[in-house]
């Protein structure tokens, strides 16, 4: 245990912050009424798979080498999830109207197309992409989504990293 938490309780942890993400993103849109755009989509794929690899791994709570590979599969997520939020961040950045409007809704492109034309048209951008909608201290929600997955990431490659026994 490093500051009394133990790396199963980290684990925990990080999952509640997952959770307390994905319901604020659901709040914000069944509530508030902000429609996601496709790359909000995906970041929101993202938190979750996060969550469920920082639950899976509170849940089994593995010896060393298990917590290795949670480690690597945090990271792993958490990079995708950073990366998905970093370009839509850039695309936000565009100056108005260069960024062309997406088109078909994610449901339809997932019907028509193989799974890899999808994330090309998606990670693509579009016009809704590029649209602010909420911001807080002046950074918009994909630009939050961004530094959580890197803070997350970290924080799951320190739990899962760390050697309890040098507390």
């Amino acid at each position: 245990m490093v500051g009394g938490l133990s790396r199963r309780g980290a684990n925990f942890a990080a999952f509640g912050v997952c959770a307390a993400l994905t319901a604020y993103a659901l709040y914000q849109q069944f509530v508030v009424g902000l429609e996601p755009c496709h790359l909000c989509i995906l970041q929101r794929v993202g938190i979750v798979a996060l969550g469920l690899v920082f639950l899976a791994a509170a849940l089994q709570d593995p010896g060393a080498t298990g917590a290795r590979v949670y480690a690597v599969l945090l990271g792993l997520v958490a990079l995708a999830t950073a990366g998905t939020a970093a370009r839509h961040v850039w695309i936000q950045q565009q100056p108005a109207g260069s960024v062309p409007a997406c088109g078909a809704d994610l449901d339809f492109m997932l019907e028509i197309m193989p799974l890899h034309e999808v994330l090309v048209a998606v990670f693509t951008g579009g016009g809704e992409c590029q649209k602010i909608d909420w911001s807080l201290f002046g950074l918009s929600m994909p630009a939050w989504v961004l530094m959580a997955a890197v803070a997350i990431g970290g924080f799951g490659l320190w739990a899962n990293l760390r050697n309890p026994r040098a507390a």
